[in-house]
């Protein structure tokens, strides 16, 4: 962190000066989407020193406005040696809402797909329910609007981009995945919400692992490259939502696609729970999705 002086209110508190703390590196801008627009609060973090040749990997955070400074700083820590700690730089991207809370309602609508009320959650299915049904718009803003945003101003290494999403953040994420799996190559769910749409999203992967194993079929398919890290803190085991026991199942049917260029990994972290397990997450998530290539170790 850095510091801006700002002069203390109080004359002569022993205190002495007040400043404000920053995060080096970092800026914000206020994006809005084309389609809707929603008002999104971009949060950008830069390595220091010269991009490699190929570009700076990103790593791009929902819910932004809870665990940017958490993802930031476990990359900035972790990446001084690469070669020991396994964690090369990258520049961080968080996608957040105009709040100085840690979440903003409109997550419920950018995270889920439009489904039946009856296919809901039950403790949403009676009375007033938050806004739902926009991931598909929230994936277009993404994809058509903020990485061509970022692509403009940063040199970042097309072939390198992860994305980072926790509880509905990390259903998104395997939205995303079976959506668009060509829109990253790493994609981390943290403690998804399989539940909130559980069918729709088994509907989903089996499409995305039917055209992955025909494509390998062909004389002319070409293996996929992606990489996903799916975890949970263990005390959500017990959940009546089945979160670990869904997490842990698709990590195995996704780990049967190794042959067509799916790296799947499963963990989860002994003493936390569904808020908890972000610290530890986010740390083996920036050395899941930021290990060193052969090229990068030669640097």
């Amino acid at each position: 962190m850095r510091t801006d002086n700002r002069e203390n209110d109080k004359s002569g508190a022993a205190a002495g000066v007040l400043e404000r703390v920053t995060m080096p590196r970092s800026e914000q801008r206020t994006m809005r989407s084309r389609a809707e627009n929603r008002e999104y609060r971009i949060f950008i973090a830069v390595p220091e020193g010269e991009p490699p040749a190929s570009g700076f990997p990103v790593v791009y955070v929902l819910d932004a406005n809870s665990v940017f400074g958490t993802m930031v700083e476990a990359v900035r820590v972790q990446s001084r040696a690469p070669q020991r700690t396994g964690v090369i730089p990258a520049i961080v991207v968080g996608i957040g809402y105009p709040t100085d809370g840690p979440f903003h309602p409109a997550r419920h609508y950018d995270f889920t797909r439009d489904i039946r009320v009856d296919e809901l959650p039950f403790k949403l299915r009676d009375g007033e329910r938050p806004e739902h049904g926009g991931a598909e718009a929230f994936m277009a803003f993404i994809e058509e609007e903020l990485k061509p945003a970022i692509e403009e101003t940063y040199c970042i290494d097309r072939r390198r981009q992860t994305i980072f999403g926790h509880s509905l953040g990390g259903l998104f994420v395997l939205h995303l995945l079976f959506a668009r799996p060509e829109a990253f190559q790493c994609y981390v769910a943290g403690s998804p919400s399989i539940h909130w749409n559980k069918r729709v999203l088994l509907e989903e992967e089996q499409a995305f692992a039917s055209k992955l194993s025909a494509s390998a079929g062909q004389p002319t398919g070409k293996p996929v490259d992606i990489k996903v890290f799916l975890a949970i803190g263990e005390l959500e085991k017990s959940h009546h939502t089945g979160g670990g026991e869904n997490a842990s199942e698709l990590c195995e049917r996704l780990s049967a696609l190794a042959a067509c260029g799916v790296e799947a990994e499963y963990k989860d972290f002994e003493g936390e729970g569904h808020v908890s397990v972000l610290p530890p997450l986010i740390s083996r998530a920036v050395r899941f999705a930021l290990r060193p290539e052969p090229a990068d170790r030669q640097v």
